[in-house]
């Protein structure tokens, strides 16, 4: 074997790979994550990747290779996701400007079927699946890391499981033993094997031991492939199978409930005709509600009793209804500022929704029900919170959090300072530009920035030779251009980048500490965010009705 093979990098990456032999590795290189050997032989064949090789392809032993560029990583791997395979995210851990010899590279995160935080469906779950076989019963914990809802259940024999399972239509099926795996593979979803391991207890003494069992391998197979605290996992909601109409798969099948048996669609099912819901948590409760029928009559009585109030009282129901249409993806939301992906942008959604609860509370005033009483107690508006982020940032934030332009004037005195030395630095270029233009008579001389060079003077070849002897220092010769500076230039430069690159840093800071504030309401707003859900849902079936 060549010594390509035993290259410092190539021997960290054999070392990294090891721990991830079922997954795509994706190494970042520079500016693109690589990949190597058969993984790069297999994505190239399902991306369409020119795949080439490391050491060339005419060497002895050459390197299969194959890339994607760093910032648009996100759209290839989702297509290997939903394609059934697992991409194991290795990025550098150390700043390479710091570091002598090799960076140091770790995998931060393992997306896999069941764990994919983007490219979600708005108004329909990404469930994960744990079964586990304890004391005689089967324990499923199902669990949404985009939403961090969670269910617990147990079941008396593996057809019950299976039952469950088409129902509940999981991304992806944790099993712990070959035999559940052989059993479940004809349900066409991506399987993976665990080893059952000591894992975070449920702490439910209510639960029997199966579903305790299958909790812990769910969530340690969560905490092992997303590597963060994972805050925003709601508690697990135990049920048992029997609390509701048990329906075959055939039947959830030949009925249409949530899908149609022609198209495979939700256009044409039950589902489709009944789900007018405004807010998207809505349309994923509607779903659950459809999939799972009640059987208490008490429970029921109660959600008819909402739906005829809503009914009879149509001004109120409209108000409802339009403002339902302004409300954000709540649940998701707060699941990702406890994952710790949120934007600045996400945020501003945040405080949009909670400003709108007072205007839902005005609407079911007159409502005497008990579930909306319920429900309209239980909204609580977060005044401190969303006057927080009000104060924090602009109403129109960029995507990027780390790049600024997120924070409010008035928010912070250190930051308003640095950006008027930055502004003041940019308008003094404005005025040297103009200034220098009239000076020597060149009406083309423009002042320029680059990453490379910073900023300079710029003036074309033509009329170059009109420039008086020394008064600029040449930096760069193009093919039409010349390219100056001067000690002028060159000292408010430094005080320009110096002030946008402290403003950036100071920024994503205070963005930072917003965030975390927000993360101490996670369980409040997650309840907020139910409570919206279902109402969205009993003002669809009224309208509807």
């Amino acid at each position: 074997m060549e010594a390509v093979h035993n290259t410092p990098m190539m021997k960290q990456y054999f070392s990294i790979k090891a721990d991830y032999p079922d997954a795509f590795l994706f190494y970042r290189l520079g500016d693109f994550y690589e990949l190597f050997f058969e993984d790069a032989k297999k994505v190239a064949h399902e991306l369409e990747l020119t795949l080439t090789a490391k050491n060339g392809k005419n060497a002895e032993h050459p390197i299969p290779m194959c890339g994607v560029p760093h910032h648009a990583a996100n759209g290839y791997i989702e297509q290997l996701i939903e394609r059934g395979y697992k991409v194991a995210l290795c990025d550098q851990v150390e700043d390479p400007k710091l570091t002598k010899g090799l960076v140091k590279r770790e995998v931060i995160q393992v997306i896999t079927p069941g764990t994919l935080m983007s490219a979600l469906t708005e108004k329909e779950n990404r469930y994960l699946v744990a079964v586990v076989e304890q004391d005689g019963r089967f324990g499923i914990a199902r669990g949404d890391v985009s939403t961090g809802e969670s269910a617990l259940t147990s079941v008396a024999t593996l057809d019950g499981v299976i039952k469950e399972l088409s129902i509940i239509l999981p991304r992806e099926i944790i099993v712990t033993t070959e035999e559940h795996e052989t059993a479940l593979a004809h349900l066409r979803i991506p399987l993976t094997r665990s080893l059952r391991r000591e894992t975070h207890p449920h702490g439910d003494r209510a639960i029997d031991t199966a579903q305790a069992e299958a909790f812990a391998v769910l969530y340690a197979y969560m905490h092992d492939t997303q590597k963060r605290a994972l805050t925003h996992l709601q508690p697990a909601v135990v049920y048992e199978a029997s609390d509701f109409m048990q329906l075959e798969p055939n039947t959830v099948k030949n009925l249409e409930l949530v899908r149609s048996a022609r198209t495979g669609d939700k256009k044409g099912s039950l589902l489709g005709l009944l789900d007018v819901t405004g807010t998207a948590m809505g349309g994923r409760m509607l779903k659950r509600w459809l999939e799972k029928p009640l059987l208490s009559e008490r429970v029921i009585t109660e959600r008819l009793d909402a739906v005829e109030e809503l009914l009879q009282h149509y001004f109120e129901r409209q108000q409802l209804k339009d403002t339902l249409r302004e409300v954000y993806d709540l649940e998701r939301l707060v699941a990702k500022v406890g994952y710790g992906t949120a934007s600045a942008r996400d945020l501003v959604q945040l405080k949009s929704t909670l400003r709108l609860i007072p205007r839902i509370q005005s609407a079911l005033e007159e409502m005497m029900s008990e579930r909306l009483g319920q429900l309209s107690l239980g909204l609580d508006p977060h005044d401190e919170l969303s006057d927080l982020l009000d104060r924090a940032f602009v109403e129109a934030p960029p995507i990027s959090t780390k790049e600024g332009g997120m924070i409010k004037a008035g928010y912070s005195a250190d930051l308003d300072e640095l950006l008027v030395a930055s502004k003041d630095g940019k308008t003094w270029l404005a005025t040297l530009e103009a200034s220098e233009r009239a000076a020597t008579g060149i009406k083309t001389l423009k002042i320029g920035y680059n990453r490379v060079f910073g900023y300079y003077i710029e003036v074309s070849r033509a009329n170059a030779k009109l420039l008086p002897e020394g008064r600029y220092e040449r930096k760069q010769t193009l093919a039409n251009a010349e390219r100056y500076i001067t000690p002028e230039l060159k000292e408010k430069e430094a005080l320009i980048l110096g002030a946008e690159e402290k403003s950036v840093t100071l920024e994503y800071d205070l963005f930072c500490g917003v965030r975390d504030e927000v993360k101490g309401h996670i369980e409040s707003l997650q309840r907020v965010s139910r409570r919206i859900a279902e109402l969205d849902v009993l003002v669809a079936l009224a309208e509807i009705a």
